[in-house]
């Protein structure tokens, strides 16, 4: 992306650092869900400072990459409708979780799997563009940053992490963050600040023996945060897991749709948004969450009931 540099980010900022990270890491192969952490920065970095100069100053970097970002992408509708580009995020944040969700139960411990846990716990912080998170997004989002900070420090400490989910007391993300922090730098060419911890109420401190997370049915071929489009190496280590399809719903065959019912503009734009997800989905080849989403619409549009 041909984009103004953004000047030193202001310490105030340091909490979006890595989300503008994970843009500039997808600038070329998820131009949309870089778009939206960039949108992200900026809702976000104007609630924290807009009123001192040099924040003024990096927000007003930011919106020209938005811009020119909205101007080359102006004619992708992920781009232009919000409901399509939420589903797309949501997507692309549940293929990274699924993947490392995957490797974990299969006790493949390395640093890919725990880069693929963090930053979808980002751009879970990313739909929040979009309004309030699921119940079970605000879970997803706790679970990867509990998982990222609790194997990396078993491997730092030289210890073999527990696959799947185990009761565990909060780990530290700090680590974590510096890791990131210090791994790259912004468009600016200036290595960010490293000492950036979440927010006290963002780390998880309670047990997570109650937090159900099903595991991954279709972990994606590649790691989206990790192996680059086209770089003509091949692993023998990640390899595309079957998928389970679903089966159709035989009591949709027969449903006929009773005289009586209204569907409200809420059940129209519910179905809509259940077409866009499969929609989505299958830009990233999984049927099992496009078929699912696609029963969901028909059984609303047939009956009026979810």
């Amino acid at each position: 992306m041909a984009a103004t540099a953004l000047p030193p980010l202001p310490p105030q900022f340091k909490s979006i650092q890595h989300h503008l990270r994970t843009a500039q890491e997808l600038d070329k192969r998820e131009p949309v869900v870089a778009y939206y952490c960039r949108l992200y920065a900026m809702q976000t970095g104007m609630k924290i400072d807009s009123k001192t100069p040099e924040c003024r100053k990096f927000l007003s970097k930011l919106m020209d990459q938005l811009e020119a970002m909205k101007k080359q992408f102006g004619d992708n509708e992920a781009i232009t409708q919000e409901i399509v580009g939420s589903a797309h995020v949501e997507n692309y944040a549940l293929k990274m979780f699924l993947y490392a969700d995957n490797e974990d139960r299969a006790g493949q411990f390395h640093k890919n799997m725990i880069k693929s846990f963090y930053t979808a716990s980002l751009l879970i912080d990313v739909l929040t563009v979009f309004g309030e998170l699921s119940e079970e997004n605000v879970q997803h989002r706790k679970y990867a940053r509990w998982k990222a900070a609790y194997i990396h420090n078993c491997l730092k400490n030289g210890e073999t992490p527990q696959p799947g989910p185990i009761g565990m007391e909060g780990e530290s993300f700090a680590d974590v963050e510096r890791e990131e922090a210090g791994s790259s730098s912004l468009d600016s060419g200036t290595t960010q600040p490293t000492s950036s911890t979440y927010e006290a109420n963002n780390i998880p401190t309670s047990n997570y023996t109650g937090i159900h997370i099903p595991p991954g049915a279709h972990a994606p071929a590649n790691t989206p945060a990790e192996v680059p489009h086209n770089t003509g190496v091949t692993s023998n280590t990640i390899q595309p897991a079957p998928q389970n399809i679903p089966l159709v719903d035989p009591s949709l065959y027969s449903v006929q749709s009773a005289g009586e019912v209204r569907l409200t503009p809420e059940d129209f734009a519910r179905a809509q948004k259940y077409c866009k997800y499969a929609g989505s989905a299958l830009q990233y080849e999984d049927v099992s969450t496009a078929v699912q989403n696609l029963q969901k619409a028909l059984k609303l549009l047939i009956t009026g009931r979810e």
